[in-house]
């Protein structure tokens, strides 16, 4: 377990003990591994005040980084630490900590996030970061911050101790237990995304020393889905993994690849796999995501017609597309997924059309005017759209697409047809398991993500769970980051340090380099816009009945929708009265 300072400002010794990673046979990625020190003995001591060994020099670097003075309450600032990087500096309630200057998902400068009650939040995607710790406890990402050692001198100096190593990855995998022979129990999760994969580390951090088993449909470790429609050139499905083999390995976590459940048995506890495996549990997590709807219509079964769920997906289309641009593209969907596509694929077509019932990309979450400014970006990128029809029959040639027919008449070139029309969920192989389904498939939860059969849990897309940003009404939302969450907390209840969820939804996207954030959920029967719509440059405060605020999306405001995520984690709330004089004023309500 790690043990990290907060220095307070009146007591010149540092508070601070932090115990080096141990990751069975060798460290996986290495952690800050320092000692609390008093500035008159100039000796490194333990928590008991015992004088302890001192690292090797050559792999930290100790280096005054500012004066107590040169930063304010409630602030994040930057600084060179000598010449081997940068610490983030943030003082709160009197005290001083040093972490990772990026979060640890995709690089985001955190001196740009929204400082909370204890945590700082990337104004990107939502992930969540403890000031004292580093670990991270909201998502997406994997890898928590390193937390360095701070000395405040008597001279009113901020000296701080990192290892070189931490301040070049700027990561930190959570150390985990050490597993020498397996304990007489076991887990089985049900899925190898995000969720799944959250999980099972995050059992092994947590101290669980029985048998792990991840169960993954995919021939893959658990990746990074989010970049399967947000790129325009896919990576090695490698360089996407959030673990290695040897990671798995070492953790004593066994990961069953390219198989699938067909079959829970509740009352035996034990979970059948296509290729005839039977694998027996004590805990089950559910987490077998959902699967791409695909419309019944004529044709809908030729080749170079995809969906976009997964690594291979991808795969597919650009494959498909190849480097001539010489395919006709369809998309069908006014949807994140469809417009991401569209945006993403463009640059390799002859041309993109995007069909879709409604009067206006993204209409029904930002609104008409939002959603025509929308249009108008993609349509200056070279997308041309089709409105309020849908495509009735696909026709080809040898087995492969060629055009597609619309309800309006209409008849469109396709040489490729996309589909983004939403997902199912996937859980037939419940049936008849003792595990209640909704008419819709999905498996509702308590506040403990369990099931009604007693040690099976279920999480992430499948979830009908409580939504704490929604007063904990239930619902089902399919995001990364809240199906990262869902997976650590049901980790940490069956490793015995559970507690109620607390779930905030964060959606994103990037369309043409801007930047669309939003945070909260319900239906809204208002809403207000704060700022310049024809320029993408915007906040849009939703309303419920009672005028409370249960959204907030921006398009190139930073931070301010991670602000509102803060503000609802911490169980405050925001109604439309509060705006009529400032409407950011709210911000400085979270810290």
């Amino acid at each position: 377990m790690f043990l990290f300072n907060s220095c307070k400002l009146l007591n010149s010794t540092v508070r601070r003990i932090v115990q080096g990673p141990k990751y069975f046979n060798g460290p996986i990625m290495g952690s800050s591994c320092s000692r609390s020190f008093s500035p008159n003995s100039g000796q490194p001591k333990n928590r008991n005040g015992a004088v302890t060994s001192v690292e090797p020099n050559s792999e930290y670097v100790e280096e005054v980084v500012c004066k107590v003075n040169d930063i304010n309450e409630n602030e994040m600032k930057v600084f060179d630490i000598g010449e081997d990087g940068k610490v983030l500096v943030v003082k709160q309630k009197g005290e001083i900590n040093a972490l990772g200057t990026k979060c640890t998902h995709y690089g985001a400068p955190l001196s740009q996030g929204a400082l909370g009650d204890g945590r700082i939040r990337c104004q990107w995607h939502g992930a969540c970061f403890n000031l004292k710790t580093g670990d991270i406890e909201d998502f997406p990402g994997f890898d928590s911050l390193p937390c360095y050692q701070v000395t405040i001198t008597k001279k009113g100096e901020v000296k701080v101790r990192a290892k070189k190593s931490d301040l070049k990855t700027n990561k930190r995998t959570k150390e985990l237990v050490e597993v020498t022979e397996l304990e007489d129990t076991s887990v089985v999760i049900v899925g190898g995304g995000p969720s799944g994969g959250t999980c099972a580390e995050t059992l092994r951090s947590e101290g669980f020393k029985g048998r792990i088993t991840l169960i993954c449909k995919e021939k893959y470790l658990p990746y990074d889905r989010v970049k399967v429609s947000k790129v325009s050139q896919i990576p090695e499905v490698s360089k996407l993994a959030a673990r290695t083999d040897d990671y798995y390995s070492k953790a004593k976590i066994d990961v069953l690849k390219n198989n699938e459940v067909t079959k829970v048995n509740t009352e035996e506890n034990y979970v059948q796999c296509k290729d005839g495996t039977k694998v027996p549990y004590k805990y089950l997590y559910l987490a077998s995501g959902t699967k791409a709807r695909v419309p019944d219509v004529p044709g809908i079964g030729m080749k170079n017609i995809f969906t976009v769920r997964d690594y291979d997906d991808s795969v597919s289309i650009f494959t498909a597309l190849g480097d001539q641009k010489d395919k006709n593209v369809v998309v069908l969907g006014f949807g994140f997924i469809g417009l991401e596509i569209a945006s993403t694929c463009v640059a390799k077509a002859k041309s993109m059309t995007v069909v879709g019932k409604d009067t206006a990309p993204l209409a029904n979450i930002f609104g008409t005017s939002v959603g025509q400014n929308i249009q108008k970006l993609f349509e200056d990128n070279g997308i041309k759209f089709v409105f309020e029809t849908t495509i009735v029959k696909c026709d080809g040639e040898n087995g492969y697409i060629k055009s597609v027919e619309l309800a309006n008449g209409a008849v469109l070139p396709a040489d490729i047809l996309v589909l983004g029309v939403g997902t199912t969920y996937y859980t037939d192989y419940l049936k008849g398991s003792g595990v209640d389904m909704r008419p819709d498939g999905s498996i509702e939860v308590n506040e403990m993500l369990e099931t009604n059969v007693k040690n099976v849990y279920a999480g992430g897309d499948i979830a009908y769970a409580p939504v704490f940003a929604l007063n904990n009404a239930k619902s089902t939302i399919g995001h990364i980051g809240l199906a990262q969450y869902h997976g650590l907390n049901v980790a940490k209840t069956i490793a015995g340090k559970g507690s109620p969820i607390r779930a905030v939804p964060f959606f994103w996207t990037m369309l043409f380099g801007k930047s669309i954030r939003y945070a909260g959920c319900g239906r809204p029967v208002s809403s207000q816009i704060v700022g310049d719509v024809s320029e993408l440059k915007f906040v849009i405060f939703f309303f419920d009945e009672a005028e409370k605020v249960i959204a907030v999306a921006s398009c190139m405001r930073d931070p301010i929708v991670s602000q509102f995520a803060e503000l609802l984690s911490q169980g405050k709330s925001l109604h439309k009265k509060d705006l009529a004089e400032d409407p950011f004023v709210w911000t400085k309500w979270i810290n």
